[in-house]
Parts: C-alpha cells; structure tokens; sequence
C-alpha cells in the first residue's frame, strides 16, 4: 500500500474508532510505519475528522518532516516500533472500559484481563499493566520497552490501551477485541465466571500459532 493509500486508511480507521465511541474528543492516537520513518495523527486531533494531507510524517528518528505537529505521545509510538521490528502500525485509545480497567487497585500487573474468550486470547494474549505517567513523560517510552519486546499489546495504568499490529488493521482490531473484553470484565466483575483455562489456551497457540 503507498503512502497515499495508508493517509486514507489512517483517517477511515479514525472515523471507525470515532463513531463507535472509542476515541472521545480528541483522545488516542494512530500510527502507520513506512520504510523512512512513520504517519502519525497530530496533536489534538480528532480522530472522527483527520484530514489525509495534514498527517504528522516523522522521519525513522521522530523528528517531523511535514504536515501537522505530531501528538504529544509520539515518543511511545516510536519506543513500540523500536522495540517490535514486525509492527506495522499502532493504535492507541482512551477507550472508556479499557481505561476503567486502567484505573483499578489490584490488577496482576503481568496480566490485566482475565482470558474470557478465544477471541480475546487470539488477539491479545495476554495484556501487562505500565505504571501511570503523565500524559506526555518521555519517561514512559522507557517504561514500556521491556514490554513491549514481549508484548503487542499493554495498558497504560490510569491511561488507557497501546496496540500494536502487523498493519493497521490488525491493531484497530485488536484494540477493539481488548476493549470489549473489558466491557465484559466489568459486567462479570459480581458474577461467577469461567475463563479459558491452560489447555484450552494451549490449543489455540497450537491451532492458530500464537505467540503468547
């Protein structure tokens, strides 16, 4: 896909994410690698209205080449893609039940949510918390690179979800499933449940070869 097709694709992702509530204001972020460098939407973007010409383009050190001013979190979408080779882009949300999980006391900080569906366990795998910074820290890149060596996907605590995936639909997807398995999180929180269990996860790395 050329540059021009992933601009498009970028701001329909958006618009995606926008309209079915998963990106309030002008909340989250997404980022598409190219092989100089990555697009990435400008700082208090809408998602829901992005224009394609007005991208952020920064070249492969983070520094910006044209369009808009790039968001505020850049540095994260750049310590992701440094730290995962085959992660063609990222999404990131402030997603209302991913970000309620984001807030609880006691989560297992190796591993969020609790693996309630197959499709959850073949999307996410499992989803490690990152200690809560200030919007913007840069601190936070350091933060999440042992992660994010080891995982795809990680919540920011008191933040929300960061996704990343071989391409950009890949990640708008699983950052979807993510945010719906903590819908279900928080409605079954009183109920008697029954996760995936080991085997049961065992044969769905086997069957879809996953990498968890």
């Amino acid at each position: 896909m050329n540059e021009s097709a992933l601009r498009e694709q970028i701001c329909e992702c958006g618009r995606v994410l926008y309209q079915r509530g998963l990106a309030p204001g002008s909340s989250g972020n997404i980022s598409v690698r190219l092989d100089d460098g990555w697009l990435l939407t400008p700082t208090n973007a809408c998602l829901g209205r992005l224009d394609p010409a007005r991208l952020s383009r920064l070249d492969a050190n983070g520094r910006l080449v044209s369009g808009d001013a790039p968001t505020k979190e850049a540095f994260l979408h750049r310590a992701m893609y440094e730290e995962r080779g085959g992660a063609g882009a990222i999404v990131h949300l402030h997603s209302t039940h991913a970000a309620a999980v984001s807030c609880m006391a006691g989560l297992d900080a190796c591993d969020c949510l609790p693996p309630l569906t197959a499709y959850y366990v073949m999307k996410i795998g499992r989803l490690p918390l990152v200690p809560y910074h200030r919007p913007g820290d840069p601190a936070l890149a350091e933060a999440i690179r042992d992660i994010a060596k080891r995982h795809h996907a990680l919540l920011l605590a008191n933040h929300g979800p960061v996704v990343a995936g071989k391409d950009l639909d890949a990640a708008m997807y699983a950052a979807e499933e993510l945010e719906e398995t903590a819908k279900l999180f928080l409605l079954l929180r009183n109920v008697p449940t029954s996760p995936l269990n080991a085997a049961q996860i065992e044969e769905l790395k086997a069957a879809f070869h996953l990498d968890i």
